[in-house]
């Protein structure tokens, strides 16, 4: 069986289809450790990948006014129990452009892997990004997901990105974005984690509001059992008038497990306003087990179990 085959294996055992990447009318980049195994463009979008002395470099190009119909399948993992991948995202969506990024991030045997992904994302006046990030994770623990991303959002662009890590061990989990919305651009960043074990997550997430009536959300869920650790910043800056922002923390905690919550806002102009709120509550663990039972994942029971703890 090739690398490329054995990726899609362990795509399709996480729930995956395996077939999509043979549609033809599905631009993709999939690479394994910092071996690209496929690319494929298609018309208005350009997937420019290289292979590099320290990791892997792409550069994704939406052009002007072109309107990706089918979501862009962005397939990274290392299916050795050890490995590095660096990976180096420059995305570009031009001027009313609009796609959806759909990220899977395999690690299915990681017992010493470490996940470097730096990415500066522009999104030009009056276009839309989507962008679904999933990982998929084995039950060991040894993985390091370190994922950075600087995103400037144009006058009435729009920026949407959900990351999940629901399946298998975090193990240490250390998220860094920053986005900067301009005149009425909207930004929403919602982030979803199951920590067991001794997983340790960090998420550190900061929107600027620098343009006039500019709205951003940051929207984080955690949850936590055993003896996982989670600290979450949300950072939301409104610095123009008519600009308005919400940080909005949940995370239950179970076993021995440690939450922290850390909103911070500030408001430079008079006119803009900004919210936040966080809650940490507990859960036994009968509840968890009980609606999983039933047919739920992770990640559908524990958003049942937040909103039963804050009614």
């Amino acid at each position: 069986m090739s690398e490329f085959d054995e990726l899609m294996e362990a795509f399709g055992e996480a729930g995956g289809d395996k077939g999509i990447l043979a549609n033809k009318e599905t631009a993709h980049l999939v690479a394994s450790g910092h071996k690209i195994l496929s690319t494929r463009d298609i018309e208005g979008l350009e997937v420019n990948a290289k292979e590099t002395l320290t990791g892997i470099s792409a550069r994704i190009t939406v052009k002007r006014e072109v309107k990706i119909k089918n979501p862009v399948h962005l397939c990274f993992g290392i299916l050795h129990k050890k490995g590095t991948q660096k990976i180096k995202m420059d995305v570009k969506l031009q001027k009313n452009a609009s796609a959806h990024f759909i990220a899977h991030c395999i690690f299915p045997r990681a017992e010493k892997v470490k996940h470097i992904m730096d990415a500066v994302v522009e999104i030009e006046d009056g276009a839309e990004m989507r962008y679904s990030e999933t990982h998929y994770h084995g039950p060991y623990g040894g993985i390091e997901v370190i994922p950075k991303s600087m995103v400037k959002v144009g006058k009435n662009g729009r920026y949407f990105t959900d990351f999940t890590l629901t399946t298998g061990r975090v193990g240490t989990l250390s998220i860094d974005y920053t986005v900067e919305a301009g005149e009425n651009a909207v930004c929403e960043l919602i982030a979803r984690v199951f920590g067991h074990a001794t997983d340790e997550i960090k998420i550190k997430e900061k929107v600027v509001l620098s343009g006039e009536n500019a709205r951003g959300l940051i929207k984080t869920r955690v949850a936590l059992e055993d003896e996982a650790l989670a600290e979450i910043t949300g950072i939301t800056e409104g610095k123009a008038a008519g600009a308005r922002g919400h940080v909005d923390c949940m995370e239950i905690v179970k076993d021995n497990a440690t939450a922290t919550a850390i909103p911070i806002v500030s408001v430079t102009n008079a006119l803009a306003k900004v919210t936040h709120e966080a809650a940490i509550g507990s859960v036994d663990k009968r509840q968890l087990e009980t609606l999983m039972a039933h047919g739920l994942t992770p990640e559908e029971a524990v958003d049942i179990i937040v909103k039963g703890v804050l009614r």
